[in-house]
């Protein structure tokens, strides 16, 4: 049967086969925690092995399940959660890379693949161009996060990720329309393009006002949340449907909405919400990882006209052409327009960043599920009805670029950071949090201040929360003191310590009251969620 599980065997036989699955992406979840790899790495790569398992069944992904269901929330989350500082700072890379970076892997890669495989067509070698075009940042930010890559790196990286799906899709339509049906205006593939981003942007633009204002009328976190988990596709249907940039319609919610965010949800459900999103998009991208390396019988089929050695020629070129286009464009696009374009009177220029940073960022050229779900959609017919030439191997060629970048460029990623010197320690962002932390310390002491004759305002209160002010700033500026001993920080430590130990028995009598059944477990759970946000706390 067509759809996300092709079952060859029902009843109890697929319970076991599905059961075995699941057991089998826990373990491999298990040992991404205890391991140094990256969970997307061995997922594919697990899922690929269990493919090969006797009596697994079949399993088929539907485009439908990436474009539709996990794209729209993977996009708006990110760029929910996304810098718009860091992306206005880096929108020069950041639209070079995801439209000229697009473009000239479709056009290189549809040159070496209709040179290098026999009988492959020109239509579809722009096909697979297309499809290869978009990078999966998933891999990358997992590694760099871990490795401390630096963070001008991973916005440009993420920046790039959250519009070129859009680029890449566009290409791909017209480029499928051109295989089916044998006809292409260069024309009309560029007002289409422009026409779709400035749609994308509008909708995305009035869904998210249109949220943002039902948002601000509502105070329960249930609905605020499910509401949240929704927006994706509120701006992402209409705009697909419409025939515009889905893509960029999701990005722009997004990014409007993250900005809102702080003046739109109150405290309780602003951590409910991002713990909420935060499971959502770590099981949607485990979810696709899997089902990626679970798709290796599928691209396999249909290939019997191909010799292995002929089909191991094929991937090596294809794949080499994927990384070297984007060195190819990724150096001169760092240092031409510095020099072509000067900054603007009383603007500073920026400065030049040295090799290792396009370097770095040219070996970042992961592809993913957006690439297979992108093949997989290929239709199998032409509108004359006949067979599309040249589809398996496409979806052949996609799926062994996706292995391909993911075991060898997400694999060296972290020895090539290191290899470059560009590991970041986090002191400059520690220093940013301290400094702002200060900030807001100073502005609550005033506010204390000014509040101090109200007749509400106790003194003992009043004098118990400014000594709580005065230390918490004690205690970020004697960060920035070269001479300070430690003696205050050695303090906070203490009684963090001290407090985690009286929160410890707290836990254990409210447990042992649920369990003598004097307090029934909805009291447990609402004084837990209390001390829970205590014990958060104690890292401040």
């Amino acid at each position: 049967m067509s759809g996300l599980l092709a079952a060859t065997e029902g009843g109890a036989a697929f319970d076991l086969q599905l059961l075995g699955i699941l057991v089998a992406v826990a373990v491999l979840l298990l040992a991404a925690y205890r391991t140094a790899l990256p969970y997307p790495i061995l997922l594919v790569v697990g899922g690929a092995l269990l493919a090969l398992v006797p009596g697994i069944p079949e399993v088929e992904l539907a485009p439908e399940l990436v474009l539709v269901i996990a794209l729209p929330p993977l996009l708006y989350s990110a760029a929910f959660f996304s810098s718009l500082s860091d992306l206005r700072e880096n929108v020069q890379p950041i639209a070079l890379l995801a439209v000229g970076a697009v473009i000239i892997t479709v056009l290189g890669v549809a040159v070496v693949a209709h040179t290098i495989i026999d009988g492959l067509s020109w239509e579809a070698a722009f096909v697979l161009g297309a499809v290869l075009s978009p990078t999966d940042p998933v891999a990358a930010t997992a590694i760099a996060g871990r490795v401390g890559a630096p963070r001008r790196f991973v916005s440009i990286v993420e920046g790039e990720s959250l519009v070129n799906d859009s680029t890449a899709l566009i290409c791909f339509k017209f480029a499928v329309a051109a295989a089916a049906g044998g006809s292409f205006s260069l024309m009309e593939a560029s007002g289409a393009f422009v026409w779709g981003a400035v749609a994308g942007v509008a909708i995305g633009l009035a869904v998210g006002w249109l949220v943002a204002q039902l948002r601000a009328r509502l105070d329960d976190a249930p609905t605020e949340i499910t509401i949240s988990l929704l927006t994706p596709y509120f701006a992402y249907l209409p705009a697909e449907a419409a025939g515009v940039s889905a893509v960029l319609a999701a990005v722009v919610s997004g990014i409007f909405l993250g900005f809102r965010s702080p003046h739109l949800i109150t405290p309780q459900t602003r951590i409910q919400a991002f713990a909420v999103w935060e499971i959502v998009v770590f099981v949607l991208n485990a979810m696709l990882f899997v089902l990626l390396g679970l798709q290796l019988p599928a691209v396999v089929e249909g290939l019997e006209g191909y010799g292995a050695l002929e089909l191991a020629w094929y991937a090596f070129a294809v794949t080499a052409a994927v990384v070297v286009l984007r060195f190819v464009w990724v150096f001169p696009m760092t240092y031409l327009p510095q020099k072509l374009w000067r900054p603007r009177s009383g603007r500073p220029a920026r400065r030049t960043p040295p090799w290792q940073y396009p370097l770095l960022v040219s070996w970042t050229g992961m592809r993913g599920a957006v690439s297979l779900a992108a093949a997989l959609a290929i239709p199998l017919e032409t509108d004359a009805g006949e067979a599309l030439p040249g589809r398996e191997i496409v979806v052949f060629c996609t799926y062994a670029v996706i292995m391909a970048t993911l075991l060898v460029q997400g694999l060296s990623l972290s020895y090539v950071i290191r290899w470059l010197g560009v590991e970041e320690d986090g002191s400059r962002h520690a220093e940013h949090e301290a400094r702002a932390r200060i900030a807001a310390a100073r502005a609550a002491l005033e506010r204390l201040e000014q509040l101090e004759a109200e007749d509400w305002v106790r003194r003992p209160t009043h004098q118990r929360m400014r000594g709580l002010y005065e230390f918490r700033i004690r205690r970020f500026e004697a960060r920035f003191d070269d001479e300070d001993d430690g003696d205050i920080e050695r303090g906070s430590l203490a009684y963090q310590r001290l407090r985690r130990e009286v929160l410890d028995a707290e836990y254990a009598e409210i447990i042992r009251l649920r369990n003598r059944g004097e307090i029934d477990d909805e009291v447990m759970r609402r004084i837990m969620y209390d001390l829970d946000l205590e014990h958060t706390r104690l890292e401040i």
